[in-house]
């Protein structure tokens, strides 16, 4: 049995992750971490300050995080200083907050991190990888959309697209939004869309004269983040310290 905490446990991701490792027979829910205290699945949840105390006494095997960029550096050193593996899935961490994450990983524990757990969103990079290079003469718009209460903008998926197209293209300058006169250039356009309950929406637009090719994905539920999240949970255990990717987790890297 998988012993596992997670921070962010009143969050949609966390309520979601619990949900499923209620209906699994080898992780259980022992902790949770929230800016409150409470309960879920049973298990107390303490307020953010107290995770080492929690840590102490649950021992927990993973410390699965679905947070705010804010709050996971301390989940994440605290996980490590504990010997909990980790399963990281916060967005808009800064280059300086992710420094930090890795030199409190790297030597202790094993940790995945990524912007998207989603099966389908790992291959759809797996796919723009492939399509980017062929694609360099094309111009190339990038839109993704989310629930109205999702801060960090754009995405961390949009983020990870923007990076392969850079590795495929060659860096481009990127335009975020358009607003009166402007002229395309060799720009990367970048449009964000906030609303509703949209769970996530991703497009990459790839348009020549007289054709345009598209590649998409669309997440209609976040049980498809929480399924990827929990096979992680079960790929890093007992792996080597280190930080390991989604690609890692599904045999992608090559």
């Amino acid at each position: 049995m998988i012993d596992a905490v997670i921070c962010g446990a009143f969050g949609r991701m966390g309520n979601t992750i619990s949900r499923l490792i209620s209906e699994s027979d080898d992780i259980r829910v022992v902790g949770g971490v929230d800016v409150r205290a409470g309960t879920i699945s049973g298990a107390p949840v303490v307020a953010s300050a107290e995770i080492g105390d929690l840590l102490a006494k649950t021992k927990p095997d993973v410390v699965i995080d679905f947070t705010i960029a804010s709050a996971v550096v301390a989940n994440v050193k605290a996980a490590a200083a504990a010997g909990s593996a980790l399963v990281v899935g916060t967005t808009g961490i800064s280059p300086e907050q992710r420094a930090e994450m890795d030199r409190a990983i790297m030597g202790h524990v094993p940790a995945v991190i990524s912007t998207n757990y989603s099966i389908g969103v790992n291959i759809f990079w797996e796919l723009l990888k492939a399509a980017a290079p062929l694609l360099k003469d094309y111009d190339v718009e990038v839109i993704e959309a989310h629930h109205r209460y999702k801060k960090d903008a754009p995405s961390g998926t949009a983020k990870t697209i923007l990076q392969i197209l850079d590795n495929g293209l060659g860096e481009r300058k990127k335009c975020y939004g358009r607003e009166g006169m402007t002229d395309r250039k060799d720009e990367i356009g970048v449009h964000v869309i906030r609303g509703g309950d949209i769970v996530g929406d991703h497009s990459v637009l790839f348009s020549g004269n007289y054709e345009t090719i598209t590649l998409s994905h669309h997440a209609y539920d976040r049980s498809v983040f929480a399924k990827g999240a929990l096979q992680a949970v079960r790929w890093i255990i007992e792996k080597e310290p280190g930080t390991y990717a989604m690609a890692d987790v599904l045999g992608l890297v090559r």
